[in-house]
């Protein structure tokens, strides 16, 4: 009987988002609110001030952590849009080749993945989509192009967002959890991008074949060599600029366009990537300079209560912060972004209230279920049924939580505590469940209602989002599948 309860929040919690279609954060406050009575009435859970108020500072202050990152990623993306930044790299992009295979890659493959490691939050989606309508793909391969091509980099998100639950729920080496994932990545995202190179080619476009094995590893081995050297904040990012930048080099060089007219990289469009190219420069110099390493790390700010409640964060070292400067950097070098500051600001600012209380309200959700045992019993409950074949499942709960949340962030915040209690209950190493809630979580946001109706809203496919989760949900499947099956030889020799 207690499983069953302690499934209740998070059964709601889908109920409210998938069956109702409500928000991430009405959903939230219901299943939290659902989390809090079942916390009292079945698990003993205290009912004084500080039981009750303990996981709401939490949720509150991780939120903020998060939130850190949101808003000067959001305001990044604000100023690269109304200064006319993307425009121009887009329309660079366009101009290299006049194989639609080609572009299809840059686009929806490193593009969007750029995208993703810059700003996530369904903007790859809602800009590539509209990009590929204009080479000429029909809208709903398209939108299926952007979703598949941007996957890889999900775990990794904004600057690193999606990976700071993980950290959270596990005292571990960020870089070695984020080598684990991108290792996870590494062996099946060369999937992804011959699907996105089949897509195209259904289309009726020609092109080789060998394109997208190179596509492929011209992302993920320096995403690699980013997570082991510098953590969760560029593997997406500077994956992306190196690799995108090394295909376009090569394309050029093999596959020169016939047309006279093609644009070269000139001081717009180098201007166009200064705030990315600010962002790379930053992390790696913050994580790979031992001695400002360790002067970022020096200032601490954390707080506890009643010996049972806290949280911590170095605020110099955070990804927010270096964002911040990233921008500033941005504004002294490039004085036309000037003018579009203050209404950059206030459109990134407009965006905070509504997912702050999303983060919030799953925070909360979360917290009282580990406060009071509700995640010990799931997980006890999930070993117990699938024994020593969990692992196989872990990548597919990643999955489902991002499907429910429309979030890897909150897929992460959601099940993190879960996958680390079942790991410790079914004798998986923590670090590889961990591992697996990324890769999962990555996947799943192909499935995720948000992104597909925020893109079928920019390509005018409103009201078919049915069809592209049909096309989407076997990719998910299959993936995450493949990534369990790892997860399962690797269980026995961890």
């Amino acid at each position: 009987m207690a499983d069953l309860l302690a499934l209740l929040p998070i059964l709601l919690l889908l109920l409210c988002m998938t069956g109702l279609g409500w928000s991430a954060a009405r959903s939230g406050l219901i299943g939290a609110a659902a989390a809090t009575g079942v916390a009292i009435f079945a698990f003993d859970y205290g009912t004084d001030g500080i039981d009750l108020v303990g996981p709401l500072l939490e949720a509150g202050f991780t939120a903020a952590t998060i939130l850190w990152i949101v808003f000067p990623a959001l305001a990044i993306h604000e100023v690269q849009t109304r200064s006319g930044a993307s425009e121009r790299v887009g329309q660079w992009l366009i101009s290299i080749s006049d194989k639609p295979v080609i572009l299809v890659l840059i686009l929806a493959w490193f593009f969007a993945l750029l995208l993703e490691g810059a700003a996530g939050f369904g903007t790859p989606v809602a800009l590539v989509a509209p990009m590929l309508v204009t080479l000429g793909f029909s809208p709903q391969r398209s939108l299926v192009l952007a979703l598949i091509g941007h996957a890889a980099g999900v775990s990794f998100g904004a600057v690193g967002i999606p990976m700071v639950p993980l950290l959270d729920a596990l005292p571990v080496d960020s870089r070695q959890l984020s080598l684990t994932i991108m290792l996870l990545h590494a062996a099946f995202g060369w999937a992804l991008v011959l699907l996105v190179f089949r897509l195209a080619m259904k289309a009726g476009s020609t092109g080789n074949w060998t394109l997208a094995p190179l596509a492929a590893l011209l992302f993920l081995l320096p995403a690699l060599a980013l997570a082991w050297l510098t953590g969760p904040e560029l593997p997406t990012l500077g994956g992306a600029l190196i690799g995108g930048a090394a295909f376009i080099a090569l394309v050029k060089w093999k596959w020169p366009a016939a047309k006279s007219d093609v644009a070269r990289p000139g001081g717009g469009v180098l201007l166009a990537v200064l705030p990315y190219a600010l962002v790379l420069l930053a992390i790696l110099a913050s994580r790979m300079a031992a001695p400002l390493t360790s002067a970022m790390q020096a200032f601490v700010l954390e707080w506890g209560l009643a010996g049972r409640f806290g949280g911590s964060v170095m605020p110099l070292y955070h990804p927010g912060t270096l964002l911040l400067l990233a921008l500033a950097g941005t504004i002294i070098v490039r004085p036309a972004s000037r003018a579009v500051i203050r209404p950059s600001f206030a459109s990134a600012a407009r965006r905070l209230p509504s997912v702050a209380v999303a983060l919030v309200s799953v925070l909360l959700l979360s917290r009282i279920m580990v406060h009071s045992g509700m995640i010990d019993t799931l997980a006890s409950a999930a070993t117990a049924v699938l024994g020593s074949a969990w692992p196989a499942a872990v990548p597919l709960v990643g999955a489902l939580g991002s499907f429910i949340t429309g979030s890897a962030t909150a897929s992460n915040i959601l099940f993190g505590e879960f996958q680390v209690a079942a790991a410790d209950a079914s004798g998986f190493a923590p670090l590889l469940a961990l591992a697996g809630q990324g890769f999962g979580a990555a996947i799943g946001n192909v499935i995720a209602p948000h992104n597909i109706v925020a893109g079928a809203a920019t390509v005018g496919l409103v009201g078919r989002e049915g069809a592209i989760l049909k096309t989407t949900l076997p990719v998910c499947l299959a993936y995450a599948g493949a990534g369990g099956l790892l997860l399962l030889a690797l269980a026995a020799v961890w």
